[in-house]
């Protein structure tokens, strides 16, 4: 085997990975504030919630539209780089995939057309029933994928024969406890992501003194969502933990930069970890703290990452600086949310102009919380692909060069990076332009091809 090869195909992975999933996470949040601010339209008949409404629409459908395309291309190295990975798990993780693309796809592609296309075409309450069938589609995205991975993460329900893996207990495989805390902890951090990125739009406009009726709107149903969610999420990360703990050891240890075994357990805030000489440097811990977290006593002995093979330990630092990286974004959000909700239910935000700036610059935390959520799940999990039963190294391609490895890194970088360029530029000058860059559809509008109803001309193209 080229571990060349292995390498730059992880590599590659994680990129793509890492890549696509900031666009589910932005849409999956956004669909579920378009319903509510078409529920909300038909109810009170407010011309603020309409208007944002078709802003926020627009956004929406280009996020919509990266997110496909860089998970489409994202699939293609199940085929090229992990082919032994498809052939092994195909009988489980093929159906799995099946049911997203005849749940989520098909809600989220009949119904978008209706968002898009369907305003002046069909009654009030269908269209908002169209509305929240495309977020359940995104819901049911997330929910398929989330049971796919974390069957990875603590396979169950399944046989193998002749080194394949065929599923015995459907039940078992999507109604796993492991599943029922880490799908919760994904939705979550897709609400918190559009709820900052709401709120930081609601900021930037009231710095700039625009758009005052829709800011306030964004502002506060922003930070108000997230100052409810972000207890509920830290629940769920505890619930995470615990499934960690429980039947990931090896990762567990890894996060916490524990190197022997501890009773009691003390937790390590900040350190160096120095694989090597199996040790930390500079090391800053609270004694019988890591008790406490990991089982809830003050007593509790923890094991250390020198209790395993060296061959079936993960990195340290990777996981031990992502989740750290992961709890600290969550704390700032709270933090803001918090204050911000407090200030705004005072009436006194307006004056406080350094949170607004706070809440503004909050918009990348959600993303580079998620993001370093799944680094410390997946990074965590090696050398397992399939924890516990697959190596990484086995789910290679058989014969795959490093060249070849190499080449479909640099054509894949490539293409996300021309995604990403050009979808950045477009919503920032969607985002620029404000809700009052949208003018009422003339009654033809919906029979021109390409037309979006309620948008101006230079947004045809959506």
């Amino acid at each position: 085997m080229d571990m060349t090869a292995l390498l730059l195909s992880r590599i590659q992975f994680g990129f793509t990975v890492a890549f696509h999933i900031i666009f589910p996470s932005f849409t999956i949040g956004l669909a579920a504030w378009l319903v509510v601010l078409e529920g909300l339209d038909l109810v009170t008949r407010r011309p603020v919630y309409r208007r944002l409404f078709d802003f926020w629409l627009r956004i929406f459908a280009v996020a919509f539209g990266l997110g496909v395309v860089s998970g489409i291309v994202m699939a293609f190295q199940f085929g090229t780089n992990w082919s032994r990975l498809s052939s092994a798990t195909g009988p489980v993780q093929g159906p799995l995939l099946a049911y997203e693309s005849f749940t989520a796809f098909a809600l989220e592609a009949a119904f978008f057309g209706v968002l898009i296309f369907g305003r002046p075409r069909v009654p009030p309450l269908a269209y908002f029933l169209a509305t929240l069938m495309v977020a359940l589609g995104t819901t049911f995205s997330a929910f398929w994928i989330m049971v796919n991975n974390s069957w990875m993460q603590a396979p169950t329900g399944y046989v193998l024969q002749h080194g394949v893996f065929v599923p015995t207990d459907w039940a078992a495989i999507i109604f796993s406890p492991v599943v029922w805390v880490r799908f919760p902890h994904m939705l979550i951090a897709a609400y918190l992501t559009g709820a900052f990125c709401v709120a930081a739009t609601g900021a930037w406009y009231r710095l700039r003194r625009a758009y005052a009726a829709e800011a306030g709107v964004m502002l506060r149903m922003g930070l108000f969502l997230a100052a409810l969610l972000i207890p509920v999420q830290l629940l769920f990360g505890h619930l995470n933990g615990d499934y960690v703990h429980n039947r990931q050891p090896a990762k567990f240890a890894a996060i916490e930069a524990r190197w022997h075994d501890e009773q009691p357990a003390g937790e390590v805030l900040i350190a160096l970890p120095d694989g090597k000489a199996e040790t930390n440097r500079l090391e800053l811990k609270v004694p019988y703290l890591g008790s406490l977290v990991a089982a809830s006593s003050l007593n509790s002995k923890e094991v250390g990452l020198t209790d395993f093979a060296k061959a079936d330990r993960p990195p340290v630092a990777i996981p031990f600086f992502a989740f750290r990286a992961m709890v600290g974004c969550g704390l700032l959000m709270l933090a803001i949310a918090w204050l911000g909700s407090l200030l705004e239910i005072l009436g006194q935000l307006e004056r406080h102009r350094w949170l607004l700036w706070a809440a503004f610059l909050s918009f990348p935390l959600p993303f580079v919380a998620t993001l370093t959520g799944w680094f410390t799940a997946e990074v965590g999990r090696q050398p397992w692909t399939v924890y516990g039963v697959m190596r990484t190294a086995d789910a290679l391609t058989p014969n795959l060069s490093a060249a070849q490895a190499l080449s479909s890194l640099a054509f894949f970088g490539a293409i996300y990076v021309t995604i990403f360029s050009f979808g950045t530029l477009f919503i920032y000058r969607l985002l620029r332009a404000g809700p009052a860059s949208l003018q009422p559809a003339p009654v033809s509008a919906g029979h021109r091809p390409l037309a979006v109803p309620g948008a101006s001309p230079t947004a045809e193209v959506l």
